[in-house]
């Protein structure tokens, strides 16, 4: 009976936990859809056909610059870490005594004695993490700053047999960094913020179950 009652307690304390539950991505995001322009050419002047912003010299070439350009990430994102730690003491301790007594002169004796310790103590640990993204991602300049450099930001959504995949980006760019090609490598954005991920039949399988998270929650007590 106690061991029915300790189950029961141990489902009310995980139920009052906050277990963690993936959020399901969607396209069309807000913060990563592309600025909304206003689709009207500024006025020419005394019949001229120059624009201001939207003229391209002769010895200009196509790079983003301003709200609304199409910019190429190539995605080129390789990380690995690795730490290891070993530790190892032993000490040891030891004290011997002897001596002899006499009582009355009629009785006597010897003896000896012995104190003796010793410890040791050995502990191993290691980890390490790889991870690589690679590909290209199109996405917008969605605001210029005041010293130049552009806010930009786009996903990409993809969908393969029974399931979708998603990649998301975000960052600081300098128009310095954009080569000829109007392409800029993830390595040269700041502050990136990049997300891979996806959903459907093989994302659902991918997860744990209700149960795992159950009994993986750390207000389980066994």
């Amino acid at each position: 009976m106690l061991r029915v009652w300790s189950l029961l307690l141990a489902l009310l304390l995980t139920g009052c936990a906050t277990p963690y539950i993936p959020e399901q991505q969607a396209p069309n995001a807000p913060e990563y859809a592309p600025p909304a322009l206003e689709m009207v050419l500024p006025t020419a002047k005394a019949g001229s056909l120059y624009r201001r912003g939207y003229t391209m010299a002769l010895y200009q070439d196509r790079r983003a610059y301003r709200i609304g350009d199409i910019l190429t990430v190539e995605l080129d994102e390789k990380t690995q870490a690795s730490k290891k730690a070993g530790t190892s003491t032993s000490k040891d301790s030891n004290m011997d005594a002897s001596g002899s007594y006499s009582f009355g002169g009629n009785s006597s004796g010897s003896g000896a004695f012995g104190l003796g310790g010793g410890r040791d103590f050995s502990g191993n640990g290691s980890s390490s993490q790889q991870n690589q993204l690679s590909g290209a991602i199109t996405v917008t300049v969605a605001d210029v700053l005041p010293n130049g450099v552009l806010i930009i930001r786009g996903e990409k959504w993809l969908r393969l047999n029974q399931g979708d995949e998603f990649i998301r980006l975000v960052g600081l760019v300098r128009t310095e960094d954009i080569d000829q090609q109007n392409r800029i490598s993830s390595q040269r954005i700041a502050d990136a913020r990049i997300s891979y991920g996806g959903r459907g039949t093989l994302a659902d399988v991918n997860a744990p179950g209700w149960g795992t998270r159950f009994f993986n929650d750390p207000v389980f007590p066994f």
